[in-house]
């Protein structure tokens, strides 16, 4: 049965890293909806490559109707993670131990959500210091599995990687 997976982007998102895994995840059975601060708005990623009609607004949406949480990389993390309804939500999936899947800049929302101690997991190059001082135990690989919930990748390089053990976590 397919999973609801609550996706959190706006503008300057890294548009590989929502376009491919979206639809590996789409692919695979499962309902990709995209959540920013207001339903109906278009978002363009940074490289002009992708543009996304948002399915819902942020006040609009209750995690715990969704089973895993994406969070593409480029800017659009760290803009979200400046919107405390953003954060919170974030954060209810990590505590209640949901699939999260991050990549490239994505673990910054997870950083501001404090939800990274303990944890094993990677992030874009200028950002593993940052999730360091959130306590995360960092390792530099192309993907990274924590406690069979927490799926995070470094690049776009890595997307296959990290599609393919999301899926693996959604099963």
């Amino acid at each position: 049965m397919g999973k609801r997976i609550a996706t959190v982007l706006t503008d300057m998102f890294e548009d590989v890293e929502y376009t491919n895994p979206a639809k590996a995840f789409q692919d695979a059975g499962h309902e990709v909806i995209t959540i920013e601060k207001e339903k109906g708005k278009q978002v363009t990623g940074k490289n002009n490559d992708a543009t996304v009609t948002i399915d819902y607004g942020i006040d609009d949406v209750n995690p715990s109707d969704f089973d895993a949480l994406f969070i593409p990389g480029g800017f659009s993390p760290d803009m979200l993670r400046a919107d405390e309804r953003f954060v919170t939500f974030a954060k209810h999936f990590m505590d209640e131990k949901k699939p999260v899947f991050a990549i490239c800049h994505g673990p910054q929302l997870l950083i501001t959500a404090k939800t990274l101690e303990g944890r094993n997991a990677t992030g874009f190059k200028s950002i593993q210091v940052d999730m360091e001082y959130a306590g995360a135990n960092v390792v530099d690989e192309e993907v990274v599995v924590c406690q069979n919930q927490l799926v995070t990748s470094r690049e776009p390089d890595d997307i296959p990687a990290f599609n393919r053990e999301a899926l693996n976590v959604l099963k």
